[in-house]
């Protein structure tokens, strides 16, 4: 480990914020882009985070929106946010964290975690920036997942 944190969280980190940048681009949902992206590249994004993290952002966004066709989509939680807008980097941290304890919780493959995870309920609980739930501690935002449902 060099650094503050593991080299592979940080590249989920990047993957994450990466999906995030192309859905907020496209105006599409995270799941919809993850699914376009498909396994297999966001395989290789996770396994060249560090190669493509020292580009912009937006360049590597647009290769792939280019590669895999991603086209635009009527989803733009931005547009309908009244607060001050997370920022891709900023919810890429939220789902690094929830992909990476659902991923040791339930002892699967981080890749495997990363698509259940934008599978589920709870991106529509983070997605909405007029709402607080991406501002949750971790371990809150792991277990109402683990739970399927927010707990009263």
């Amino acid at each position: 480990m060099i650094g503050r944190e593991d080299k592979k969280m940080n590249d989920l980190f990047f993957v994450c914020s990466l999906i995030d940048y192309i859905a907020r681009r496209t105006n599409n949902r995270r799941s919809f882009v993850a699914h376009k992206l498909g396994k297999e590249k966001i395989e290789r994004i996770y396994d060249l985070a560090d190669i493509y993290h020292s580009y912009n952002i937006e360049q590597v966004a647009e290769e792939f929106i280019e590669e895999v066709k991603i086209s635009e989509g009527t989803f733009d939680n931005v547009k309908q946010c009244n607060y001050a807008i997370p920022t891709h980097w900023d919810i890429g941290k939220v789902y690094k964290r929830l992909i990476s304890g659902v991923a040791n919780t339930k002892n699967i493959e981080v890749i495997e975690a990363l698509f259940e995870v934008y599978n589920s309920f709870i991106c529509d609980l983070i997605d909405d920036y007029n709402g607080s739930f991406y501002f949750e501690n971790p371990q809150f935002i792991l277990e109402t997942y683990l739970a399927g449902k927010i707990e009263d």
